[in-house]
């Protein structure tokens, strides 16, 4: 439990200093502001050093990245799927409530939960699931945002718009370059490596801080009616998901069984308001479900890492 504390609260403390800032010395556009940064900069910076410096046998750990990312296309599946159901908001704002229901907070909130259960020497699945955070599932959202809004202009309109938006999101690029760094042999020059992680520093803190300066200039309405069957959708039937691939077509040994299920049952992440922000969509109901399953988050994680970690 104390873990999951030691990450958890910080998480929510810097929304609330983003909450209390945008009500004080900063005005609304400082929050898309600070969510560009992360989206072009900051983030991209992370992406491409994890990729660029691990061993490439130990990132193409494939019954990992299946039961994981396998997981993760159920339950967003199952989100667009709840969405239409309840909604029919149409299939920009299914798009968002898929991702928010199935994008895992590996980044802001997992990497230091790692750091703090198992040490940095077991760091990597964390590591990779950021990568497959960033590169598979924000380029899924960008492809679903990008068809839905060329829908009735031609399949070939359509995928001229998609391949324009891949081309341009360094979300993917990133990820992308830092592997085909590390598949060349080039070593990663230190002002190279000091430059990434004095960047990528800056990318939690600020995808959280701006959540709380976007907030500010809201009615601070958590919003459970609208979005709370995101939130057992994504700490609950997620992990469950894994679980049964992990049993049944993707064996694992305990620690990346544990690996797994605790980045499935991670909140939602602060990226998913960045990417709202830049298609200026479903921005509001993204951040009550960050807020809301951080906080539902702890007895979940608890568990996992009392049966994980504890021993």
């Amino acid at each position: 439990m104390q873990v999951v504390l030691d990450v958890a609260l910080p998480v929510f403390a810097i929304v609330v200093a983003g909450y209390w800032g945008g009500r004080t010395v900063l005005g609304q556009e400082s929050s898309a502001a600070l969510s560009s940064f992360v989206y072009w900069f900051a983030l991209p910076a992370v992406l491409f050093l994890g990729m660029a410096r691990q061993p490439l046998a130990d990132i193409f750990n494939l019954p990992f990245i299946g039961a994981f990312l396998g997981g993760m296309l159920l339950t967003y599946g199952l989100g667009w799927l709840i969405g239409w159901l309840i909604g029919r908001d149409g299939p920009e704002i299914q798009s968002m409530q898929a991702l928010n229901a199935s994008f895992s907070n590996t980044g802001y909130m997992g990497i230091p939960l790692f750091l703090a259960a198992f040490g940095p020497d077991r760091l990597l699945p964390a590591l990779i699931g950021t990568v497959i955070m960033g590169a598979v599932m924000v380029g899924l959202a960008v492809v679903a945002m990008e068809m839905a809004r060329s829908h009735g202009h031609g399949l070939g309109r359509a995928l001229r718009d998609v391949g324009r938006a891949l081309i341009r999101n360094p979300l993917i690029l990133s990820p992308v370059a830092g592997l085909a760094w590390n598949a060349a042999g080039l070593g990663v020059p230190a002002p190279m490596v000091n430059f990434c992680q004095l960047l990528g520093a800056a990318a939690g803190p600020c995808a959280l801080f701006a959540i709380g300066v976007f907030l500010a200039g809201r009615p601070l309405d958590l919003g459970w009616r609208q979005v709370g069957w995101m939130v057992p959708l994504k700490l609950v039937v997620q992990p469950l998901l894994t679980w049964g691939l992990i049993l049944t077509l993707f064996p694992l040994d305990r620690f990346w069984t544990g690996s797994a299920l605790l980045l499935a049952a991670l909140p939602t992440g602060a990226l998913t308001f960045v990417v709202a922000c830049q298609y200026k969509i479903y921005i509001e109901r993204t951040s009550q479900v960050i807020l809301l399953s951080t906080i539902a988050s702890v007895p979940v994680l608890s568990l996992i890492l009392v049966i994980y970690a504890g021993q």
